[in-house]
């Protein structure tokens, strides 16, 4: 049987104490730990919400009419149109922060191609999983005929992310110049 010196006790007993300390110092933060599993299901739909759904009936119904293309509204000048939506945003749990960031990319020509600035959401009960948000893309911001990603971070980390198109009408421009000189003799 092997004996462990006298002297060499207090320095386990202060080894042992550090490394134990030491694990619940390092502990990583709780939020941190939650948000690593945060993921969030992202739909846009041009078709009228109707009132009085739950939770539950909002997601069926934003999955049923989820638009993969945005039609432009019409009726206005073309310079002056834009594209409306709805997003539902379903989280797999309660976000744990008080907002969440909405960001939208170009993925036409290359790589993908940051449009800002971010659209901030606000949460209201930070027990809630999904929200609705109207959004509003417009020109010249906005491009028609552009393929676009749409991306929900929670604390510049990317939890969620879909993919769809705006279509619209371009601006055309008649092709004739004019080299008069009105006015001036």
């Amino acid at each position: 049987m092997h004996r462990t010196p006298q002297k060499l006790l207090p320095l386990l007993f202060v080894a042992a104490f550090a490394l134990v300390a030491s694990a619940f110092l390092l502990k990583p933060d709780e939020s941190e730990a939650q948000r690593g599993g945060l993921r969030a299901r992202i739909y846009l739909t041009q078709a009228r919400i109707p009132a009085g759904l739950t939770e539950q009936g909002l997601i069926r119904f934003a999955r049923g009419h989820s638009a993969r293309s945005l039609r432009e509204v019409t009726g206005r000048p073309i310079p002056e149109r834009e594209w409306k939506a709805e997003m539902v945003t379903s989280f797999n749990r309660p976000v744990g922060d008080l907002e969440f960031q909405v960001l939208f990319y170009d993925l036409e020509d290359g790589p993908r191609r940051f449009l800002g600035p971010p659209l901030a959401t606000f949460v209201n009960n930070r027990d809630e999983r999904t929200f609705v948000q109207h959004i509003r893309l417009r020109r010249p911001q906005f491009k028609p005929n552009r393929h676009m990603e749409m991306v929900v971070t929670v604390h510049r980390q990317e939890i969620g992310s879909t993919r769809f198109e705006i279509v619209g009408e371009r601006i055309h421009n008649t092709g004739e110049v004019n080299f008069t000189n009105d006015g001036t003799d």
